[in-house]
């Protein structure tokens, strides 16, 4: 069944409206009718079944049948932090990483970040962004949509890491601590914790330089390797993403 996200205020008490590029996906693209039913999502602490029952040019109002429990959102809230990456790999990045589990990303720049940072195509590229992660978050059944911030600067992104509870800086050079044995000593710490927080920092194509792993852990991060093999920095963050919900017990289904 179709699930679609709405702004907070056009979910009222008992009909949705829906508007924009969704009503047109409802109407347009799944032909839908009166009657048919879908899921509506305010992405912060609404979500309902609903059934389709006045379609316009633009505008699709449906009525509230049953109010449903949000619970598809994992217990540890993670954010991917990525190195700008070439070409459409950032796409791929948010897309998978959101299906998996994220709850927010933030791009920035490193040494070695080989994109050309382009201030006047931001705000274009952000829509786009956001559109993806929207999508993503309504196939994956989310209950809520992942954020994205405008491009940090490596010293900002330090700045952040007071923000969590753990910071995991991955570096391909690292053949000591591995994930798994950072993951084993810190969920025992927070087990009592509602919501651990949880930031995850990917390298771009030339990986991260001495400098910026000592950078990290100066400023708290620890660093982890991802096992033997070199990854791609678009699948890095993927294999983080999913080890860490893995072992908090978030990927074993219902």
């Amino acid at each position: 069944m179709q699930r679609y996200f709405v702004p907070v205020e056009q979910f009222m008490e008992n009909t949705v409206e829906i508007t924009g590029d969704d009503a047109r996906h409802i109407t347009r693209v799944m032909r839908g009718k009166a009657g048919d039913k879908i899921f509506v999502s305010d992405g912060v602490s609404r979500e309902a079944l609903v059934e389709l029952d006045l379609l316009e040019q633009g505008l699709v109002t449906a009525n509230i049948i049953e109010h449903l429990d949000m619970l598809q959102e994992a217990r540890v809230k993670v954010t991917v932090a990525q190195s700008l990456p070439k070409g459409d790999k950032m796409e791929t990045v948010i897309q998978k990483c959101t299906e998996i589990g994220a709850v927010s990303f933030v791009p920035f720049l490193s040494q070695r970040t080989i994109v050309q940072y382009d201030a006047k195509k931001e705000e274009k590229r952000l829509d786009r962004w956001r559109k993806i992660i929207k999508e993503a978050a309504e196939q994956s059944h989310r209950n809520i949509v992942p954020t994205i911030e405008s491009p940090l600067t490596w010293s900002q992104l330090m700045k952040s890491f007071s923000e969590y509870d753990a910071v995991y800086f991955c570096y391909e050079k690292e053949h000591g601590l591995q994930l798994r044995d950072a993951l084993t000593s810190f969920i025992p710490s927070v087990e009592a914790s509602g919501t651990p927080k949880v930031l995850l920092i990917v390298g771009p194509e030339g990986g991260f330089t001495e400098e910026e792993c000592l950078k990290a852990e100066e400023a708290g991060a620890v660093s982890v390797g991802l096992g033997r093999r070199i990854l791609r920095c678009e699948t890095a963050g993927m294999v983080a993403l999913t080890c860490i919900l893995y072992d908090f017990g978030e990927m074993g289904g219902v």
